[in-house]
């Protein structure tokens, strides 16, 4: 493999005179960069990037925590965000906290030893928002609230509840049920506050459908990457709640109601109406196309891409101890598409 001393050597001239040429930094003739190029180009040499990014005190590579690769959403969001990223000369480096045994402290031990530029933080977290704050490098959240002075992401939650509350109200919804994550997520920080605000969707649904005198039921399904508890909670609560005439739940928990209905020879959108939250490929894929409130996956990557860069580019001008305001966080519109599961 050619190196840089073999270019000094075809050049004629130092090594670190090759260092400046190819790093871009320093001075260096006309001349003697001519050199260097030329030799450069006779001897094929491909300078390594991510010695060069060390060079200039970075990497390239930006780490992203989530739950698990496995469940439709995750999968969903990772495949954007590495579009993204590579389209911005960054590479991904993924962390599935539930395949992990060491979660996300590897990850969070790397950004402080600065082996990442920059992490994105897309799973469900216990620590205290000062821990993320104390790591001092660039973090983005998306759909998590890790503390005032950390980058934020979301969907807008609560938008879509009130799209989903309004659909039911209007089709004459009598008796919902919905299926989604552990309730203890609803108020994991003092009084009604939250780290995970996707549960705002959730919270919304119920106040307006409360408000409707609507009646309505919540069965948990487990943590995210508990993908057969999905199935078992839906399959509850078809048992425990027969009459039932509206179904939400993440596309997964919408396409096992469709599952459910099938086999139970329940009429749909007739007899139940069922709703999915997400938008990805599952609720193309679950007999019938599921309406949904679809989240914007391309414009979530692209918000994340676009805050990670501003991060990285702002500790680099160690500008975080002066910065007068917190970043603002950015909410992505969701949209409700009607189609063959609701009336």
């Amino acid at each position: 493999m050619v190196g840089m001393r073999d270019v000094a050597k075809k050049a004629g001239v130092s090594v670190s005179s090759v260092s400046l040429v190819v790093n871009g930094t320093g001075y260096v003739s006309h001349d003697m960069r001519e050199r260097v190029e030329r030799a450069m180009r006779e001897l094929n040499y491909v300078p390594n990037e991510l010695a060069r990014n060390f060079y200039h005190g970075k990497t390239g590579i930006v780490g992203v925590i989530v739950p698990t690769i496995q469940h439709p959403f995750f999968a969903t969001l990772t495949a954007h965000l590495q579009r993204e990223f590579t389209a911005r000369s960054l590479r991904t480096m993924l962390c599935s906290t539930a395949d992990s045994a060491s979660g996300e402290a590897q990850y969070v031990e790397m950004l402080r030893q600065r082996s990442l530029d920059a992490l994105v933080v897309a799973a469900h977290t216990t620590h205290d928002t000062d821990y993320w704050t104390s790591i001092g490098r660039p973090i983005v959240a998306f759909d998590r609230n890790l503390g005032a002075r950390i980058a934020q992401v979301s969907s807008d939650h609560a938008y879509g509840g009130k799209l989903i509350a309004d659909l039911l109200i209007r089709t004459g919804a009598r008796n919902v049920a919905i299926v989604g994550g552990p309730r203890a997520q609803f108020t994991d920080l003092s009084g009604s506050n939250t780290t995970f605000p996707t549960v705002r969707y959730v919270q919304t649904l119920e106040k307006c459908l409360s408000q409707a005198g609507i009646a309505h039921t919540y069965a948990e399904s487990g943590e995210v990457f508990d993908l057969d508890g999905v199935r078992r909670a839906v399959h509850a609560v078809f048992d425990a709640h027969p009459d039932i005439d509206a179904f939400v739940g993440a596309d997964l928990a919408a396409a096992f109601a469709m599952q459910e209905a099938t086999m139970r020879e329940i009429a749909v959108p007739g007899q139940l109406q069922i709703v999915a939250y997400d938008g990805t490929m599952t609720a193309d894929c679950a007999g019938l196309p599921l309406t949904v409130a679809r989240q914007d996956f391309r414009a979530i990557a692209c918000g994340i891409a676009d805050k990670i860069e501003a991060e990285i580019a702002r500790f680099a001008d160690n500008a975080r101890q002066s910065m007068a305001q917190a970043p603002q966080p950015e909410i992505v519109p969701v949209a409700l598409e009607e189609r063959a599961t609701t009336r």
